[in-house]
């Protein structure tokens, strides 16, 4: 095979506010296109992606020809990458609330609809493990068949982002199907120590002290919510740099119902990130500190929106927009680590190119 320049260029459905297509970017891939049913998506998408490139669409309505003719797309093109990050509610071992998520359980097989239709050279697609362990199910295992009967090679594993620069232990469902060259496509893992919460973090990272309510009306959003006084109390109780609820457990004050003799369970609850390691899954509730582990290793207070969109391997710069905390935390914690998206496109290039980066 012949040195290759690198065309490449993909659409990524599901884009939510970008973080897949930001990591692809990063890699040197043109992205075409972001495409979302969520209207709040656009303009996070629009200022870090480019504007225009952002295609509101329900997958479920959204025709083959339809976006063929938008985008101007070919069939067998090696050089298109098409990415699917559906949302994954259904699959999560994280929700409870299934019945609400039911449509999600079948995004897969409607992004299949356009893999069939372009049969594009790389395929993506990067989920929760609750897809792989529930294959038959979610239509993966189908989809798989379809592609190896189809001259795909490839690659499906679950991967934790943190092997991969990303400074946040998550473990992601992540499939790379090929069929240009004979290789099945593993990301390449970042060797040597694992990006930590100390380093990208805290004061000597740019992120200043603040306290429970902080409004940053900058495009930096350290923001973070109010916390109640006895949440407070709560805190203070809690040792620095990793503790967890058992410091406030023994105080009938401040000990919640809930966990009386349960000391065992949902012990992440109020607990502090440790500096020296990668912090926890950032959740889209990783601004409340009763949803997890996401107290400040030794402010009393939550983690802010920056904090959380930092520790999914967010620059700096990358500017998001929302009517609501809420709403920001959503496309931050539902996002694809820009880092880890970035791995993945680096090595799809490495095989388009016959390895010249």
């Amino acid at each position: 095979m012949e040195n290759k320049t690198n065309t490449l260029k993909a659409v990524d459905f599901f884009c939510g506010g970008g973080g897949m297509s930001y990591g692809m970017l990063e890699a040197g891939i043109n992205v075409l296109a972001g495409i979302d049913n969520e209207e709040n998506c656009r303009n996070t998408y629009d200022a870090n992606i480019g504007k225009d490139k952002f295609i509101k669409e329900d997958v479920f309505d959204l025709k083959e020809e339809e976006l063929e003719n938008r985008l101007k797309l070919d069939k067998n093109d090696d050089d298109l990458i098409l990415i699917g990050c559906s949302p994954c509610q259904f699959w999560s071992i994280i929700n409870t609330k299934r019945e609400k998520s039911t449509k999600s359980a079948n995004l897969l097989i409607e992004f299949a609809r356009f893999v069939k239709h372009f049969n594009p050279g790389y395929v993506v697609v990067e989920n929760v493990p609750g897809v792989l362990r529930k294959k038959k199910e979610s239509g993966l295992e189908d989809f798989i068949i379809w592609l190896e009967d189809n001259n795909y090679n490839v690659h499906f594993e679950v991967h934790n982002v943190s092997e991969y620069g990303v400074p946040q232990s998550r473990k992601r469902f992540t499939l790379i199907a090929n069929r240009v060259t004979t290789e099945k496509i593993n990301p390449e893992k970042k060797e040597g120590t694992k990006v930590t919460v100390r380093d990208v973090i805290g004061e000597p990272n740019g992120f200043p002290k603040i306290s429970d309510g902080n409004r940053d009306e900058t495009e930096f959003i350290h923001t973070v919510p109010t916390i109640s006084e006895i949440n407070k109390r709560r805190l203070k109780k809690i040792a620095k740099d990793g503790g967890n609820r058992l410091g406030f457990a023994n105080d009938p004050e401040l000990q919640l119902p809930c966990f009386i003799g349960k000391d065992d369970w949902f012990k992440d609850t109020f607990g502090r990130l440790w500096w020296d390691k990668p912090s926890p899954t950032i959740t889209t509730k990783f601004f409340s500190i009763s949803n997890g582990r996401f107290a400040h290793p030794e402010e009393d207070r939550a983690l802010s929106l920056r904090e959380g969109a930092t520790l999914q391997s967010f620059p700096k710069k990358y500017i998001f927009h929302g009517t609501s905390t809420s709403a920001i935390a959503r496309l931050i914690g539902n996002a694809v680590p820009p880092q880890y998206a970035k791995c993945i496109g680096e090595s799809i290039i490495k095989n388009h190119t016959n390895g010249i980066i």
